[in-house]
């Protein structure tokens, strides 16, 4: 794991991917032109900045790795544990699909998605050359978004899934995520008897509260699905706002930071 410092934009890179074949990063709040309490580098067109600002930041990730921010694909996030087959650039005229995992084997186009806590994960398949980005609050979490992503990659691509490659970037901690019963409700009825090994005691003690961890419950999910090489990003992102937009951390007055990945063949 790495971080990168260009003319604009710092991002993050990860050691499993190197010697490969793609584009990836994810992007700190640094190098955009979004005033407070967006600063700096916002991609997100939901948080009240201007869409202006929006587009330019996006422009400058994506000239990070001097793509064309018109080979963009991106999703309306709705939390869900839905997948996508991405065959070419987003027509545009059609709207914009909801979604939450996005998968390609198009070279050159981006798959872009937008986090402020929840967790983003990055896909590869080194074999049937396929990538995909997913992103995993609480309910895609429980909705084993992950898993549907890699079953989906094997559906529509053939891959195996012990080929698959995949990281888990920075996300928040188990320690700043503090969940109420409709949460543990919905981790104890997707995990069962294993949901304890997610959930934590707080301060309190109390049964109405508990603590998640999201990062272990998607590696979990990744594994359970067949993939058996994963990096885990240690950063969490209510503990380093200097880097990181937290809805949590920031009381939902922040922006969004962006991950991109695409296949460079």
């Amino acid at each position: 794991m790495h971080f990168h410092q260009t003319e604009y934009t710092r991002y993050l890179t990860f050691d499993i991917f190197n010697g490969h074949n793609i584009l990836h990063g994810v992007f700190t709040r640094h190098g955009g032109v979004s005033p407070e309490p967006w600063n700096t580098l916002n991609v997100g067109l939901t948080v009240g900045d201007d869409i202006n600002r929006v587009i330019e930041n996006r422009e400058r990730v994506f000239k990070t790795f001097e793509l064309d921010n018109r080979r963009i694909f991106d999703v309306w996030q709705v939390h869900s544990n839905k997948v996508i087959r991405v065959n070419s650039i987003r027509n545009k005229k059609t709207g914009i699909e909801k979604a939450d995992a996005l998968i390609t084997n198009v070279n050159g186009l981006g798959l872009f998605m937008r986090f402020a806590d929840c967790v983003p994960i990055f896909l590869y398949d080194p074999e049937k050359k396929v990538i995909g980005i997913t992103h995993a609050g609480w309910k895609g979490t429980v909705g084993r978004i992950a898993s549907e992503t890699v079953k989906k990659m094997s559906h529509e691509y053939g891959s195996r899934t012990g080929d698959i490659i995949a990281v888990i970037g920075p996300s928040i901690c188990t320690e700043h995520y503090e969940v109420g019963a409709e949460v543990i409700k919905s981790v104890r009825d997707s995990y069962g008897t294993g949901a304890n090994t997610f959930l934590f005691e707080t301060a309190s003690k109390s049964r109405e509260k508990k603590k998640f961890d999201l990062k272990k419950a998607n590696e979990h999910n990744l594994k359970s699905a067949g993939v058996k090489t994963i990096e885990i990003s240690p950063i969490c992102t209510a503990c380093t706002p200097s880097d990181w937009y937290s809805h949590r951390g920031e009381k939902g007055k922040t922006g969004r930071f962006g991950a991109l990945i695409a296949l460079n063949i």
